[in-house]
C-alpha cells in the first residue's frame, strides 16, 4: 500500500521505503508503507503545521480536507483522509465500491457531517460559512434525482431561482446550456421522458450555470454517449484553465488518465495515494492508471477470477 505525503517530511522518522530507491525515497511525496493505517500521527502533525509554507498566503488550496474520518454505527467509511484539490487542476478521486469516495463527496458538499477533522474552503472550516461555501460549489451527483413532472427548462429555471440569478441572466444561461448540451428541442418535455443521458446533461448543466468555483463530479460520465462524454472531457479541462478547482471521481480509470493531472486513491476509507498520475508511473514503475489502482487497491487476482466465472457458466 502507498501513500503519498510531501516532501518537506522528508526529515521525519519513518521506515524507509521499500519501493523506492534511496534516491526516491527523499522525493516528493513519497512515502511507502506496507500498513498506511501505522503511520505515526508526528507525519501528520507535521504535515499540518506546514501548510503555510507549503501555501503561502494568496496560494492557499481552495479545497483541503484534515484528517477527515466518517463511522457509521462506529464503523468508519472514511478513515483519516487528507488531501488538497487545487486551482487549475482536476484532481481524479478513486477506489473501489465501498472505499468511501461517495462518502467523502457528501461531506464535502455539507450533505452529511464528518465524525472527525476538518474541511476547509479557502482556509476557512465550511461549517461556518455553510450557505455561502454552498453558493459557490456546483455538484454533479452519482445518481440523477431530479422533479421528473418539471421540463428541462422548468428545472433549469427553477434551480437558478434557488440561485438567486437575474433573470435576463439566468435566461440567457439556460437557453444557450439546453442549446449546447443538444437538449433544446426537448426543452418542454417531461423528463420524465428523458434518457439517463439527457437526465445527466441536465444535472450538469444546473451545477454549472451559477459559474461555481469549487466543481465535485461524482461520476459525472454516466449515460453519456461519445459525442458529449467528448464535450465533457474537455470542459472540464477548460474549466480547469480558467481557474475553477475540480474534484472528479469515477470508475472509468481511462478518462480519468486522460482528464485529471493528479489522483487521490482511496481503500477500504483509508488513503492510499495522492499524487500526479506521471509521478506514480515512474515511481511504482508502472505504465498505466489502470496498473496502479489494480495493484493498490484490487485485492482479487482478476484474471484469476475471471476464469472461474468462465469455468462456472461453461460447468
Amino acid at each position: 500500500m502507498v501513500l503519498f505525503t510531501d516532501s518537506l517530511l522528508a526529515g521525519t522518522a519513518f521506515r524507509p521505503p521499500r519501493a523506492c530507491t534511496p534516491e526516491q525515497s527523499g522525493a516528493p511525496r513519497c512515502l511507502i508503507e506496507e500498513h498506511p493505517h501505522q503511520l505515526p500521527n508526528l507525519i501528520q502533525a507535521r504535515l499540518a503545521s506546514i501548510r503555510s509554507v507549503l501555501f503561502p498566503e494568496g496560494g492557499l488550496p481552495v479545497l483541503e480536507l484534515r484528517r477527515v474520518s466518517k463511522h457509521f454505527s462506529g464503523i468508519p467509511a472514511v478513515d483519516d483522509v487528507s488531501f488538497t484539490a487545487r486551482p487549475g487542476e482536476v484532481t481524479g478521486y478513486l477506489g473501489p465500491n465501498g472505499s468511501g469516495k461517495s462518502t467523502t463527496m457528501k461531506m464535502i458538499t455539507g450533505l452529511i457531517e464528518m465524525t472527525l477533522g476538518h474541511i476547509l474552503f479557502e482556509g476557512k472550516p465550511i461549517q461556518d460559512d455553510l450557505i455561502g461555501y454552498k453558493r459557490r460549489m456546483g455538484y454533479v451527483p452519482e445518481e440523477p434525482y431530479l422533479y421528473n413532472h418539471l421540463s428541462g427548462a422548468e428545472y433549469l429555471t427553477m434551480v437558478a431561482q434557488l440561485r438567486n440569478l437575474p433573470p435576463r441572466e439566468s435566461s440567457e444561461r439556460i437557453d444557450g446550456l439546453l442549446r449546447l448540451l443538444s437538449l433544446y428541442d426537448d426543452r418542454h418535455a417531461s423528463i420524465s421522458g428523458y434518457s439517463k443521458g439527457m437526465r445527466q446533461k441536465i444535472l450538469i448543466a444546473a451545477a454549472l450555470m451559477h459559474n461555481p468555483q469549487l466543481i465535485l463530479l461524482d461520476e459525472p460520465f454516466s449515460g453519456l454517449d461519445v459525442g458529449s462524454a467528448l464535450v465533457l472531457r474537455s470542459l472540464i479541462q477548460e474549466l480547469a484553465a480558467r481557474g475553477k478547482v475540480v474534484l472528479f471521481s469515477s470508475h472509468e480509470l481511462d478518462t480519468v488518465e486522460r482528464v485529471c493531472s493528479h489522483v487521490v486513491i482511496l481503500h477500504r476509507g483509508k488513503l492510499v495515494a495522492d499524487d500526479s498520475i506521471e509521478r506514480l508511473r515512474s515511481l511504482m514503475e508502472l505504465p498505466t492508471l489502470e496498473a496502479i489502482f489494480s495493484q493498490l487497491a484490487v485485492e482479487q487476482d482478476t484474471d484469476s477470477m475471471a476464469r472461474q466465472i468462465a469455468d462456472l457458466i461453461h460447468a
